[in-house]
C-alpha cells in the first residue's frame, strides 16, 4: 500500500475530516461525555476499539455481505464489539462503566462508527478500514478530550478529578451542563474552522451515494436548490 495514502487516511480523522468538529457526528455522546476528562477519554477509547474492530471485520465480509441488507448486517457486527467492550470496561473498570452509564451500550448507533462502515469500510480492503477506525477513533478521542478539558478546568475547577486550587474558587458552572455544552461545542468548530482556513470538506463534497440513507431520501444531491428538490 502507498505510504503516503496511509498516512493521509489516518490522519485525516485529527483535524481536516474530524467525525465531531468537522462532520458533525456522535453529537449526544460528545455533549455527554465532555464534563469530565475521564470520562472523555473513557467513551473515546472504548468508541476507537469498537470503530476498529467493527472496520476490521467488515471489510473482510465487504463481499459476502448482500447489498440489500448491508445496514442490518453492519449494526449486528457493531453491536457484538460493543457489548464485548462493555462487559470488559464492566468487569475492570467499574468506575468508569458507571460514569459512562447508558452512553457505553450506545456506541451501537453511534452515527461516526456506522457511517465509517457504510463509507469506508465495506469500500476498501482491510489494512485501509484498520487504519481509517485508528485516525477517525483518535480524532473522536481527541473531540472529546479538548471538550472535556475546557469543561473541567472551568466549570468544576479540576482536571482529570484533581482539583485546581486558584481556579476552583472562579467555576463556571454552566459549563457542566448542557447550555455549556453546546457554547463550548460551537467555539470548538469555530476554531477546527479557523485552523483549517475552510480548507475541511464541505457538504457537496460528500456524496449522497455513500449515504446510509440515500434509498429513503429521494434527493440527489444535499446541496440541490430548492427549486430542484421540488
Amino acid at each position: 500500500m502507498n505510504k503516503n495514502s496511509n498516512l493521509s487516511i489516518l490522519l485525516k480523522g485529527l483535524l481536516l475530516e474530524n467525525p465531531v468538529f468537522v462532520l458533525i457526528l456522535g453529537t449526544c455522546p460528545t455533549l455527554a461525555t465532555s464534563t469530565t476528562v475521564i470520562g472523555a477519554i473513557g467513551m473515546g477509547l472504548a468508541a476507537t476499539a469498537v470503530l476498529i474492530c467493527s472496520n476490521v471485520v467488515i471489510s473482510l465480509l465487504r463481499n459476502v455481505i448482500p447489498s440489500s441488507a448491508r445496514i442490518p448486517c453492519y449494526i449486528v457486527i457493531i453491536a457484538g464489539f460493543v457489548t464485548i467492550v462493555q462487559m470488559f470496561i464492566h468487569a475492570y473498570l467499574p468506575a468508569l462503566y458507571d460514569m459512562l452509564g447508558v452512553y457505553l451500550a450506545l456506541i451501537t448507533v453511534n452515527c461516526i462508527i456506522l457511517g465509517r462502515a457504510e463509507m469506508f469500510a465495506g469500500k476498501n480492503t482491510v489494512g485501509k478500514s484498520a487504519l481509517d477506525g485508528v485516525g477517525m477513533g483518535l480524532g473522536f478521542t481527541l473531540a472529546l478530550l479538548m471538550m472535556a478539558t475546557v469543561r473541567e478546568v472551568f466549570g468544576a475547577g479540576s482536571f482529570a478529578g484533581i482539583e485546581i486550587p486558584f481556579i476552583s474558587n472562579y467555576k463556571i458552572e454552566i459549563l457542566t451542563k448542557a447550555p455549556g455544552g453546546f457554547m463550548v461545542y460551537g467555539m470548538m468548530i469555530a476554531l477546527v474552522y479557523k485552523l483549517t482556513h475552510g480548507k475541511a470538506p464541505k457538504k457537496s463534497e460528500f456524496s449522497c451515494a455513500d449515504c446510509p440513507s440515500a434509498a429513503f431520501c429521494g434527493k440527489t444531491s444535499c446541496t440541490a436548490e430548492k427549486g430542484e428538490e421540488k
